[in-house]
């Protein structure tokens, strides 16, 4: 058996069909809040280039016409499109897991109640800091903190379950722990953890708020820790080598990754950027995440269905053996991938190695 067969050979799930699994759809760049790493570069206003109603149930009829992936409708701010319960009940009536993406500071008990009305299976929160004083400075409005778990509970009222996405900087990396603490004391089902990436307003604040790639790796180890100890699901998000740590530390206990040990986890791999996943903006441009700014197509100018399958870019990025830098002869490029990112946001290259990563691949360690 090879050392890549061993720790990072081609997941059981991989094919040569790539299938949307979750989509994650910019309804607007409105919000009422300016978050200092915001990805979207939000304004105050909506814009007329929003996708109309028409044009977005026609997007997920098209969607519908060859998946079923989960759909994030997020922002900016998504609650503040007056449309966003029409655009989830018609997702919901097409078999679609409709998930919503907020801030939690407009999540009133009668707009919790709507939004289960019309199918939101799930609602993501926003909580950067494990108090006020933390996640406002972060949010760049005061009140932030307090209005945000009024919303949970409003959430929880309404028996829509909830998740804690958390985005972390300089500013809250000695705060996960209690972040998580926080999550599952409030009744969170799970808790996201979003490593930076240097894009929209995240480029600005990159260099006093980035954290070091050794930093990465020692919260990375700890939250594998706790996903041993908790009873909420927790995932890593823009940090494609958890799903390297995750192989190393399993291979260290003698233990075998299957989903009964390690969960969905198990099931997927780190950097799904147009494979598994993909991002349409407000605008209706297809990108293949929400940080990776190079367009694959509109659905305004062709149905999506044929961007997804045909984009020159969605193609190159899942041919793996197109991986350059360390990446390329990396044992566990297969599971991983390295964000395509964050490597762009370095270096102008998506294809290059992941630049926060800090393995050394068993080749090159060999090859000297």
């Amino acid at each position: 058996m090879t050392d890549t067969q061993a720790h990072g050979g081609r997941p059981a799930w991989k094919s040569e069909e790539y299938i949307p699994r979750l989509i994650f759809w910019e309804t607007t760049a409105a919000c009422n809040l300016k978050c200092i790493h915001c990805r979207a570069s939000a304004v105050d206003f909506r814009s007329p280039d929003d996708l109309t109603l028409e044009e977005s149930f026609k997007l997920l009829d098209e969607i519908a016409s060859f998946a079923k992936p989960v759909i994030v409708l997020s922002g900016g701010e998504p609650l503040v499109r007056e449309d966003i319960y029409d655009i989830a009940s018609y997702g919901s009536e097409k078999g679609f897991r409709m998930c919503l993406a907020t801030n939690g500071t407009m999540l009133t008990p009668e707009i919790a109640e709507r939004l289960k009305a019309c199918g939101i299976q799930r609602i993501s929160i926003s909580i950067d800091g494990s108090n006020a004083e933390s996640h406002d400075k972060f949010r760049r409005q005061l009140g932030a903190f307090d209005a945000a778990l009024r919303g949970i509970e409003n959430a929880k009222n309404a028996g829509i379950p909830f998740q804690i996405n958390t985005t972390i900087t300089k500013h809250n990396q000695t705060q996960i722990s209690d972040i998580l603490d926080m999550a599952v004391r409030i009744g969170a089902v799970a808790l996201h953890i979003f490593l930076l990436v240097p894009t929209g307003c995240g480029k600005e604040i990159a260099d006093e708020e980035m954290i070091s790639p050794a930093e990465y790796e020692e919260i990375l180890n700890w939250f594998y820790d706790k996903s041993k100890e908790v009873k909420i699901g927790l995932k890593a998000t823009c940090a494609p080598h958890y799903f390297r740590i995750m192989r190393q530390r399993a291979a260290a206990e003698g233990i075998k990754i299957t989903p009964e040990t390690h969960g969905f986890e198990a099931m997927t791999k780190g950097c799904l950027a147009g494979t598994g996943v993909c991002f349409i903006s407000q605008k209706g441009d297809v990108y293949p995440c929400g940080y990776l700014p190079l367009k694959a197509g509109n659905v305004r100018e062709q149905p999506f269905p044929e961007i997804w399958k045909e984009s020159k870019l969605f193609k190159t990025l899942r041919d793996e053996s197109l991986l350059e830098g360390k990446c390329g002869p990396c044992e566990f490029k297969m599971v991983c991938a390295g964000c395509r990112a964050r490597a762009y946001a370095s270096t102008g290259n998506y294809l290059t190695e992941e630049p926060y990563c800090v393995y050394t691949p068993y080749r090159l360690r060999v090859e000297g």
